[in-house]
């Protein structure tokens, strides 16, 4: 089935507002400066209950990361805490490209989200965001209950290539003695650097996010091709024994679409609950873009419901 009339338009109108990566464009810099240049409506922000911005102690080469952080509306006494990292392809995006959906999630999933603005490539290669990632993942944990939250409930989240950073989060959280962690939301993660699956050559163009951007993308955050066999850059290949639960979504015309199926599958096969969702009719980026779509809105309620039943569970769990 082709897109629906309504999707076409979004998708078309996505697709002229965003520079054409990896073919016309191939510079980085070049890539945010066209975003920058765009005009942006303006629109009120989705109330919450605080936004604080921290700088937090990072990996050894980079000693701060910038993070903010979003108090939900309506929360228990001691909320779980998700710790989130945007899209982007590891090259584009920030903390105010997904401020609404980070809003959104906290009054949905009634917890505090920790957005992470990570070192970005080309600038910074591989492992700078996977190192990133932990370090404040580490922090989170160990400043959960001075910042309000529960320590117990702890989750990671990300879309896109913060999809990648939230699982490899997790991965390092498991190898390196903690943080334990209760719940991944893994929306359309990019996870494979072979960019060879068989919805790459289905959706290659035409969907907004293209095969060439996305190949682009992997040419920006990997220095060699030995950096494709770290599982800490390509989690496919990693193991995924003792992993904490995960739902993961996916966009029917999306490029990722198969690989974020199959590791859904992967985590399954080494014991990890895995529930895979995938939405028809929509395309890569769509939970944080189109908005006033019905299936972004469906979307959204069901990865953040999943997000809300899964720490409320371990919360009862640990009662």
């Amino acid at each position: 089935m082709p897109l629906s009339p309504e999707w076409r338009a979004f998708t078309d109108a996505a697709t002229a507002a965003f520079p054409e990566l990896g073919t016309k464009v191939v510079d980085a810099t070049e890539a945010r400066a066209f975003l920058a240049a765009r005009p942006v409506a303006a629109v009120e922000p989705i109330p919450v209950a605080g936004v604080e911005e921290w700088l937090v102690p990072g990996p050894v080469d980079a000693p701060e990361v910038p993070v903010r952080l979003y108090r939900p509306l309506d929360a228990e006494k001691t909320p779980g805490v998700v710790v989130f990292y945007h899209g982007g392809g590891f090259v584009l995006c920030n903390l105010d490209s997904h401020d609404r959906f980070c809003r959104t999630m906290a009054n949905a999933a009634g917890v505090i989200v920790v957005s992470v603005d990570y070192r970005r490539a080309p600038d910074a290669r591989f492992p700078a965001a996977a190192a990133d990632a932990y370090a404040v993942l580490r922090w989170v944990a160990d400043h959960a209950e001075s910042l309000g939250g529960d320590p117990e409930r702890l989750a990671v989240a990300g879309d896109s290539a913060g999809g990648n950073l939230a699982t490899v989060a997790a991965i390092q959280a498991r190898d390196n003695g903690g943080p334990d962690i209760a719940f991944q939301m893994l929306l359309y993660p990019m996870l494979d650097p072979a960019c060879d699956s068989g919805s790459y050559t289905e959706n290659a163009d035409g969907y907004f996010t293209t095969a060439a951007q996305l190949r682009w993308y992997w040419r920006q955050y990997l220095t060699a091709e030995t950096d494709a066999a770290d599982p800490l850059a390509n989690p496919m290949i990693a193991d995924l024994t003792g992993l904490p639960p995960a739902y993961i979504a996916t966009a029917e015309f999306d490029p990722l679409r198969d690989e974020g199926e199959t590791y859904g599958r992967l985590l399954r096969d080494a014991g990890v609950e895995a529930e895979i969702h995938r939405w028809n009719g929509t395309i890569h980026g769509f939970m944080s873009m189109a908005w006033h779509l019905r299936e972004t809105q469906r979307a959204n309620n069901a990865a953040f419901g999943a997000l809300r039943r899964s720490l409320a569970r371990s919360h009862s769990e640990m009662g």
